[in-house]
């Protein structure tokens, strides 16, 4: 019998004229969403090798290593094709040298911005918003749609249990919706070898992962669409109740929970980080000059009783030592300066890091939020990119200053301006630089930040587990409720 009732459901979905033309728009739309993202990331990888090659050419060509700075840009992920999260918002490049602080910039939405009004249609956005929907159209009337058709009595005068009959609906719809939408599925991953992707092992898995969280997030509306329907008594009332539920689980909610904890968790602008850091380095920068003004009072106090000629002399010898001196004391300060900006943006960080919690936590209510944030964290485009590739960039930066450093000694260089005053040479300026193409084939080079499936799937574990009590609290739901249904 349960076999029968699959097949009833079955038929019933497959030979509906909705099911052809929703099945192919939904088909097309994915395979349009996977081909742009496969060219947008293409795009981003030619920028990215050509900016390096840029990069690396103005830092052999730099007039001497005091002068010597970096760029460093994030490298594309391919999983930015399925699931785009905060990958375009955030910025791609950094400066890395030793007076500023670490700061990504150039987004994609702030270089072109016309993607920013459109934004990207991605496969995490197509499952959330239009396969849900599908889900809700095909099953809002599963059965109070067969009490108004008669079929439903029909069934019953028959004996059949109804829990064989609600879990035969479940059945049937399942496989009439999930199973045709996994063939899109299956194309876009052959779309990703057609065109070489550089997919390794942990991609395949977060993507299968991807896919199977998909699954899950439709079989909650396929779900909730038969709840609905054993709720209500007509097929009309039903929609409405299922238009109105997508509506609020899909845009409301997730878009509520985000600003009551913005209302409840305030956080300090960048604006005004930075204008707190801007005021410590001016005011840390100013002593360093009172104190230079002082050291040079008392460094000029013996010379005042000598001859010229003595002085020069005198200046002469401890010309370079009181340069290296203060080429320290300047160091100082910048480390102190830096110090600053790290602990200001690390409070910052934590008190943006408990407004996440809280929002997530309020939004996950709905499951649209629970798939989206399970999506982002499987494709590694969720919120801590930002942080992962900026952690690995302050990580980065000192190795790199020390090298420089260290290639300025070696080069005789100090990075301080030498200027010599002769009655018979004149005025002779030394900057220490050395001119002619620099050798940094031994400069150490940013280590991308990598995401491991683990990595991925853990921060995932728990919206996945919700995804997995909303659909077995609709289904419980559906069947509760129609052990008490009137199928007359």
């Amino acid at each position: 019998m349960l076999n029968t009732l699959i097949t009833h459901e079955l038929r019933s979905i497959m030979l509906s004229p909705k099911f052809t033309l929703t099945f192919a728009v939904t088909s097309l739309l994915m395979l349009l969403s996977v081909g742009v993202g496969i060219a947008q990331y293409a795009d981003n990888v030619r920028q990215y090798e050509t900016t390096n090659t840029l990069t690396q050419q103005e830092m052999r060509e730099s007039r001497g290593w005091m002068s010597l700075n970096n760029t460093v840009l994030r490298a594309p992920d391919p999983m930015q094709i399925f699931v785009a999260g905060v990958n375009n918002d955030i910025g791609r490049i950094s400066a890395v040298n030793s007076f500023h602080g670490i700061k990504l910039t150039h987004s994609t939405y702030s270089d072109d911005p016309v993607y920013a009004v459109f934004r990207f249609v991605d496969l995490a956005f197509i499952v959330s918003v239009v396969f849900s929907l599908l889900a809700l159209l095909f099953t809002y009337d599963a059965v109070n749609g067969e009490a108004e058709r008669g079929t439903l009595q029909l069934i019953f005068s028959n004996a059949v249990p109804r829990a064989q009959y609600i879990l035969g609906k479940f059945i049937g719809s399942w496989l009439g919706l999930i199973v045709p939408l996994c063939i899109p599925f299956l194309l876009s991953a052959l779309l990703l070898l057609i065109w070489n992707i550089p997919m390794t092992a942990d991609h395949w898995l977060r993507l299968s992962a991807l896919f199977g969280i998909s699954i899950l997030y439709v079989t909650f509306f396929i779900t909730a669409g038969i709840f609905l329907s054993t709720v209500t008594k007509r097929s009309s009332t039903s929609f409405l109740f299922s238009l109105v539920a997508w509506v609020c689980l899909v845009f409301i909610v997730p878009r509520a929970g985000a600003t009551i904890a913005g209302q409840i968790v305030v956080i300090p602008t960048v604006a005004e980080v930075e204008a707190e850091r801007d005021a410590f380095s001016k005011d840390r920068w100013a002593q360093y000059e009172s104190v230079m003004q002082e050291k040079w009072r008392s460094r000029n106090a013996p010379s005042e009783s000598m001859t010229k000629e003595e002085r020069e002399a005198f200046r002469e010898e401890h010309m370079w030592e009181w340069m290296e001196e203060d080429d320290r004391d300047r160091k100082q300060v910048q480390k102190d300066i830096d110090a600053f900006a790290l602990s200001a943006n690390e409070q910052q960080r934590n008190r943006k890091a408990e407004q996440e919690r809280l929002a997530f936590a309020l939004s996950r209510i709905s499951p649209a939020s629970a798939f989206h944030l399970a999506a982002v964290n499987l494709a590694g485009t969720d919120i801590t990119l930002k942080s992962r590739y900026e952690d690995a960039l302050n990580v980065y930066r000192p190795l790199f200053t020390s090298y420089k450093e260290k290639k300025q000694k070696e080069s005789g260089g100090m990075g301080g301006i030498r200027i010599e005053v002769n009655s018979d040479t004149g005025v002779k300026i030394d900057t220490g630089r050395e001119k002619g193409v620099l050798d940094i084939s031994d400069m150490p080079r940013f280590e991308q930040p990598v995401r491991s499936f683990r990595d991925a799937v853990i921060p995932a574990m728990i919206d996945i587990g919700l995804l997995g009590i909303f659909s077995f609290a609709a289904f419980a739901g559906a069947f509760v409720r129609f052990l008490r249904f009137d199928v007359r």
